[in-house]
């Protein structure tokens, strides 16, 4: 579905990804581990077009698309769901969602994926009408999903989901992210909770200043000893 072909990345003469290659297979999780300042944010970003490789390539269905704009990725089909959750703080619930929708709003199926997501995180349907920037953390979270799912995506970035929550969020946040994936969007998931993603994913990769220095199957990675003693605590 998506590829990443020998990616360099760079802000300004600061090189932050160094040759990076990844293949992401249509409905599976993607885990992408490492410590901050790793470069893991600056790969999604890559992909969505925010920032633009110097060299390399990035394919999606067939693509490429490393020099498209960001509106036009976000048509095609790869919706990012950024660290921090940035949701409009003095708009409602129901207006960051529909902001979601923004590059299909003229489709007329919009209030039923509404409903849709309201059916996936019924807190957002009961605050509705509330200013996002009253929501607990873990709402923001969600709110946060629920607005980049609004574009209907066949590939979903998430960027650090569990930052920042308590840790039965957390869970709550990893199985609503499984359930996503089930219902059939492809996940490309950075986080720091290494153990969780790595639960819930098909394939893992660690990136450490910008390379990636492993890469297998979760399961594998999992067990790993040298994974463990770094990221795992023994």
């Amino acid at each position: 579905m998506l590829e990443i072909k020998n990616i360099e990345t760079f802000y300004g003469n600061l090189a932050i990804l160094k040759g990076i290659s990844v293949l992401v297979k249509e409905k599976e999780i993607i885990a992408v581990l490492g410590a901050n300042g790793a470069g893991k944010s600056t790969l999604l970003n890559t992909v969505v077009g925010i920032v633009k490789p110097r060299k390399g390539a990035v394919e999606f269905l067939g693509q490429r698309i490393d020099r498209w704009h960001p509106e036009r990725i976000v048509k095609a089909g790869i919706s990012q769901c950024p660290e921090g959750r940035r949701v409009f703080p003095q708009m409602s619930v129901w207006e960051n969602l529909i902001l979601g929708a923004y590059v299909r709003r003229k489709d007329p199926k919009i209030d039923q994926d509404l409903e849709d997501i309201y059916s996936l995180f019924p807190v957002l349907k009961e605050r509705k009408g509330q200013v996002a920037g009253t929501l607990s953390g873990g709402e923001q979270q969600m709110l946060a999903m629920g607005r980049a799912l609004m574009s209907k995506p066949r590939l979903l970035l998430l960027d650090e989901p569990s930052l920042g929550l308590a840790p039965l969020m957390v869970e709550e946040i990893f199985k609503t992210i499984t359930r996503i994936n089930q219902e059939g969007t492809t996940i490309l998931l950075v986080e720091q909770n290494v153990r969780m993603a790595l639960q819930i994913s098909n394939e893992g990769f660690v990136l450490e200043t910008g390379r990636i220095v492993f890469a297998d199957e979760s399961q594998a990675l999992l067990n790993n000893p040298k994974i463990k003693e770094a990221y795992l605590g023994g």
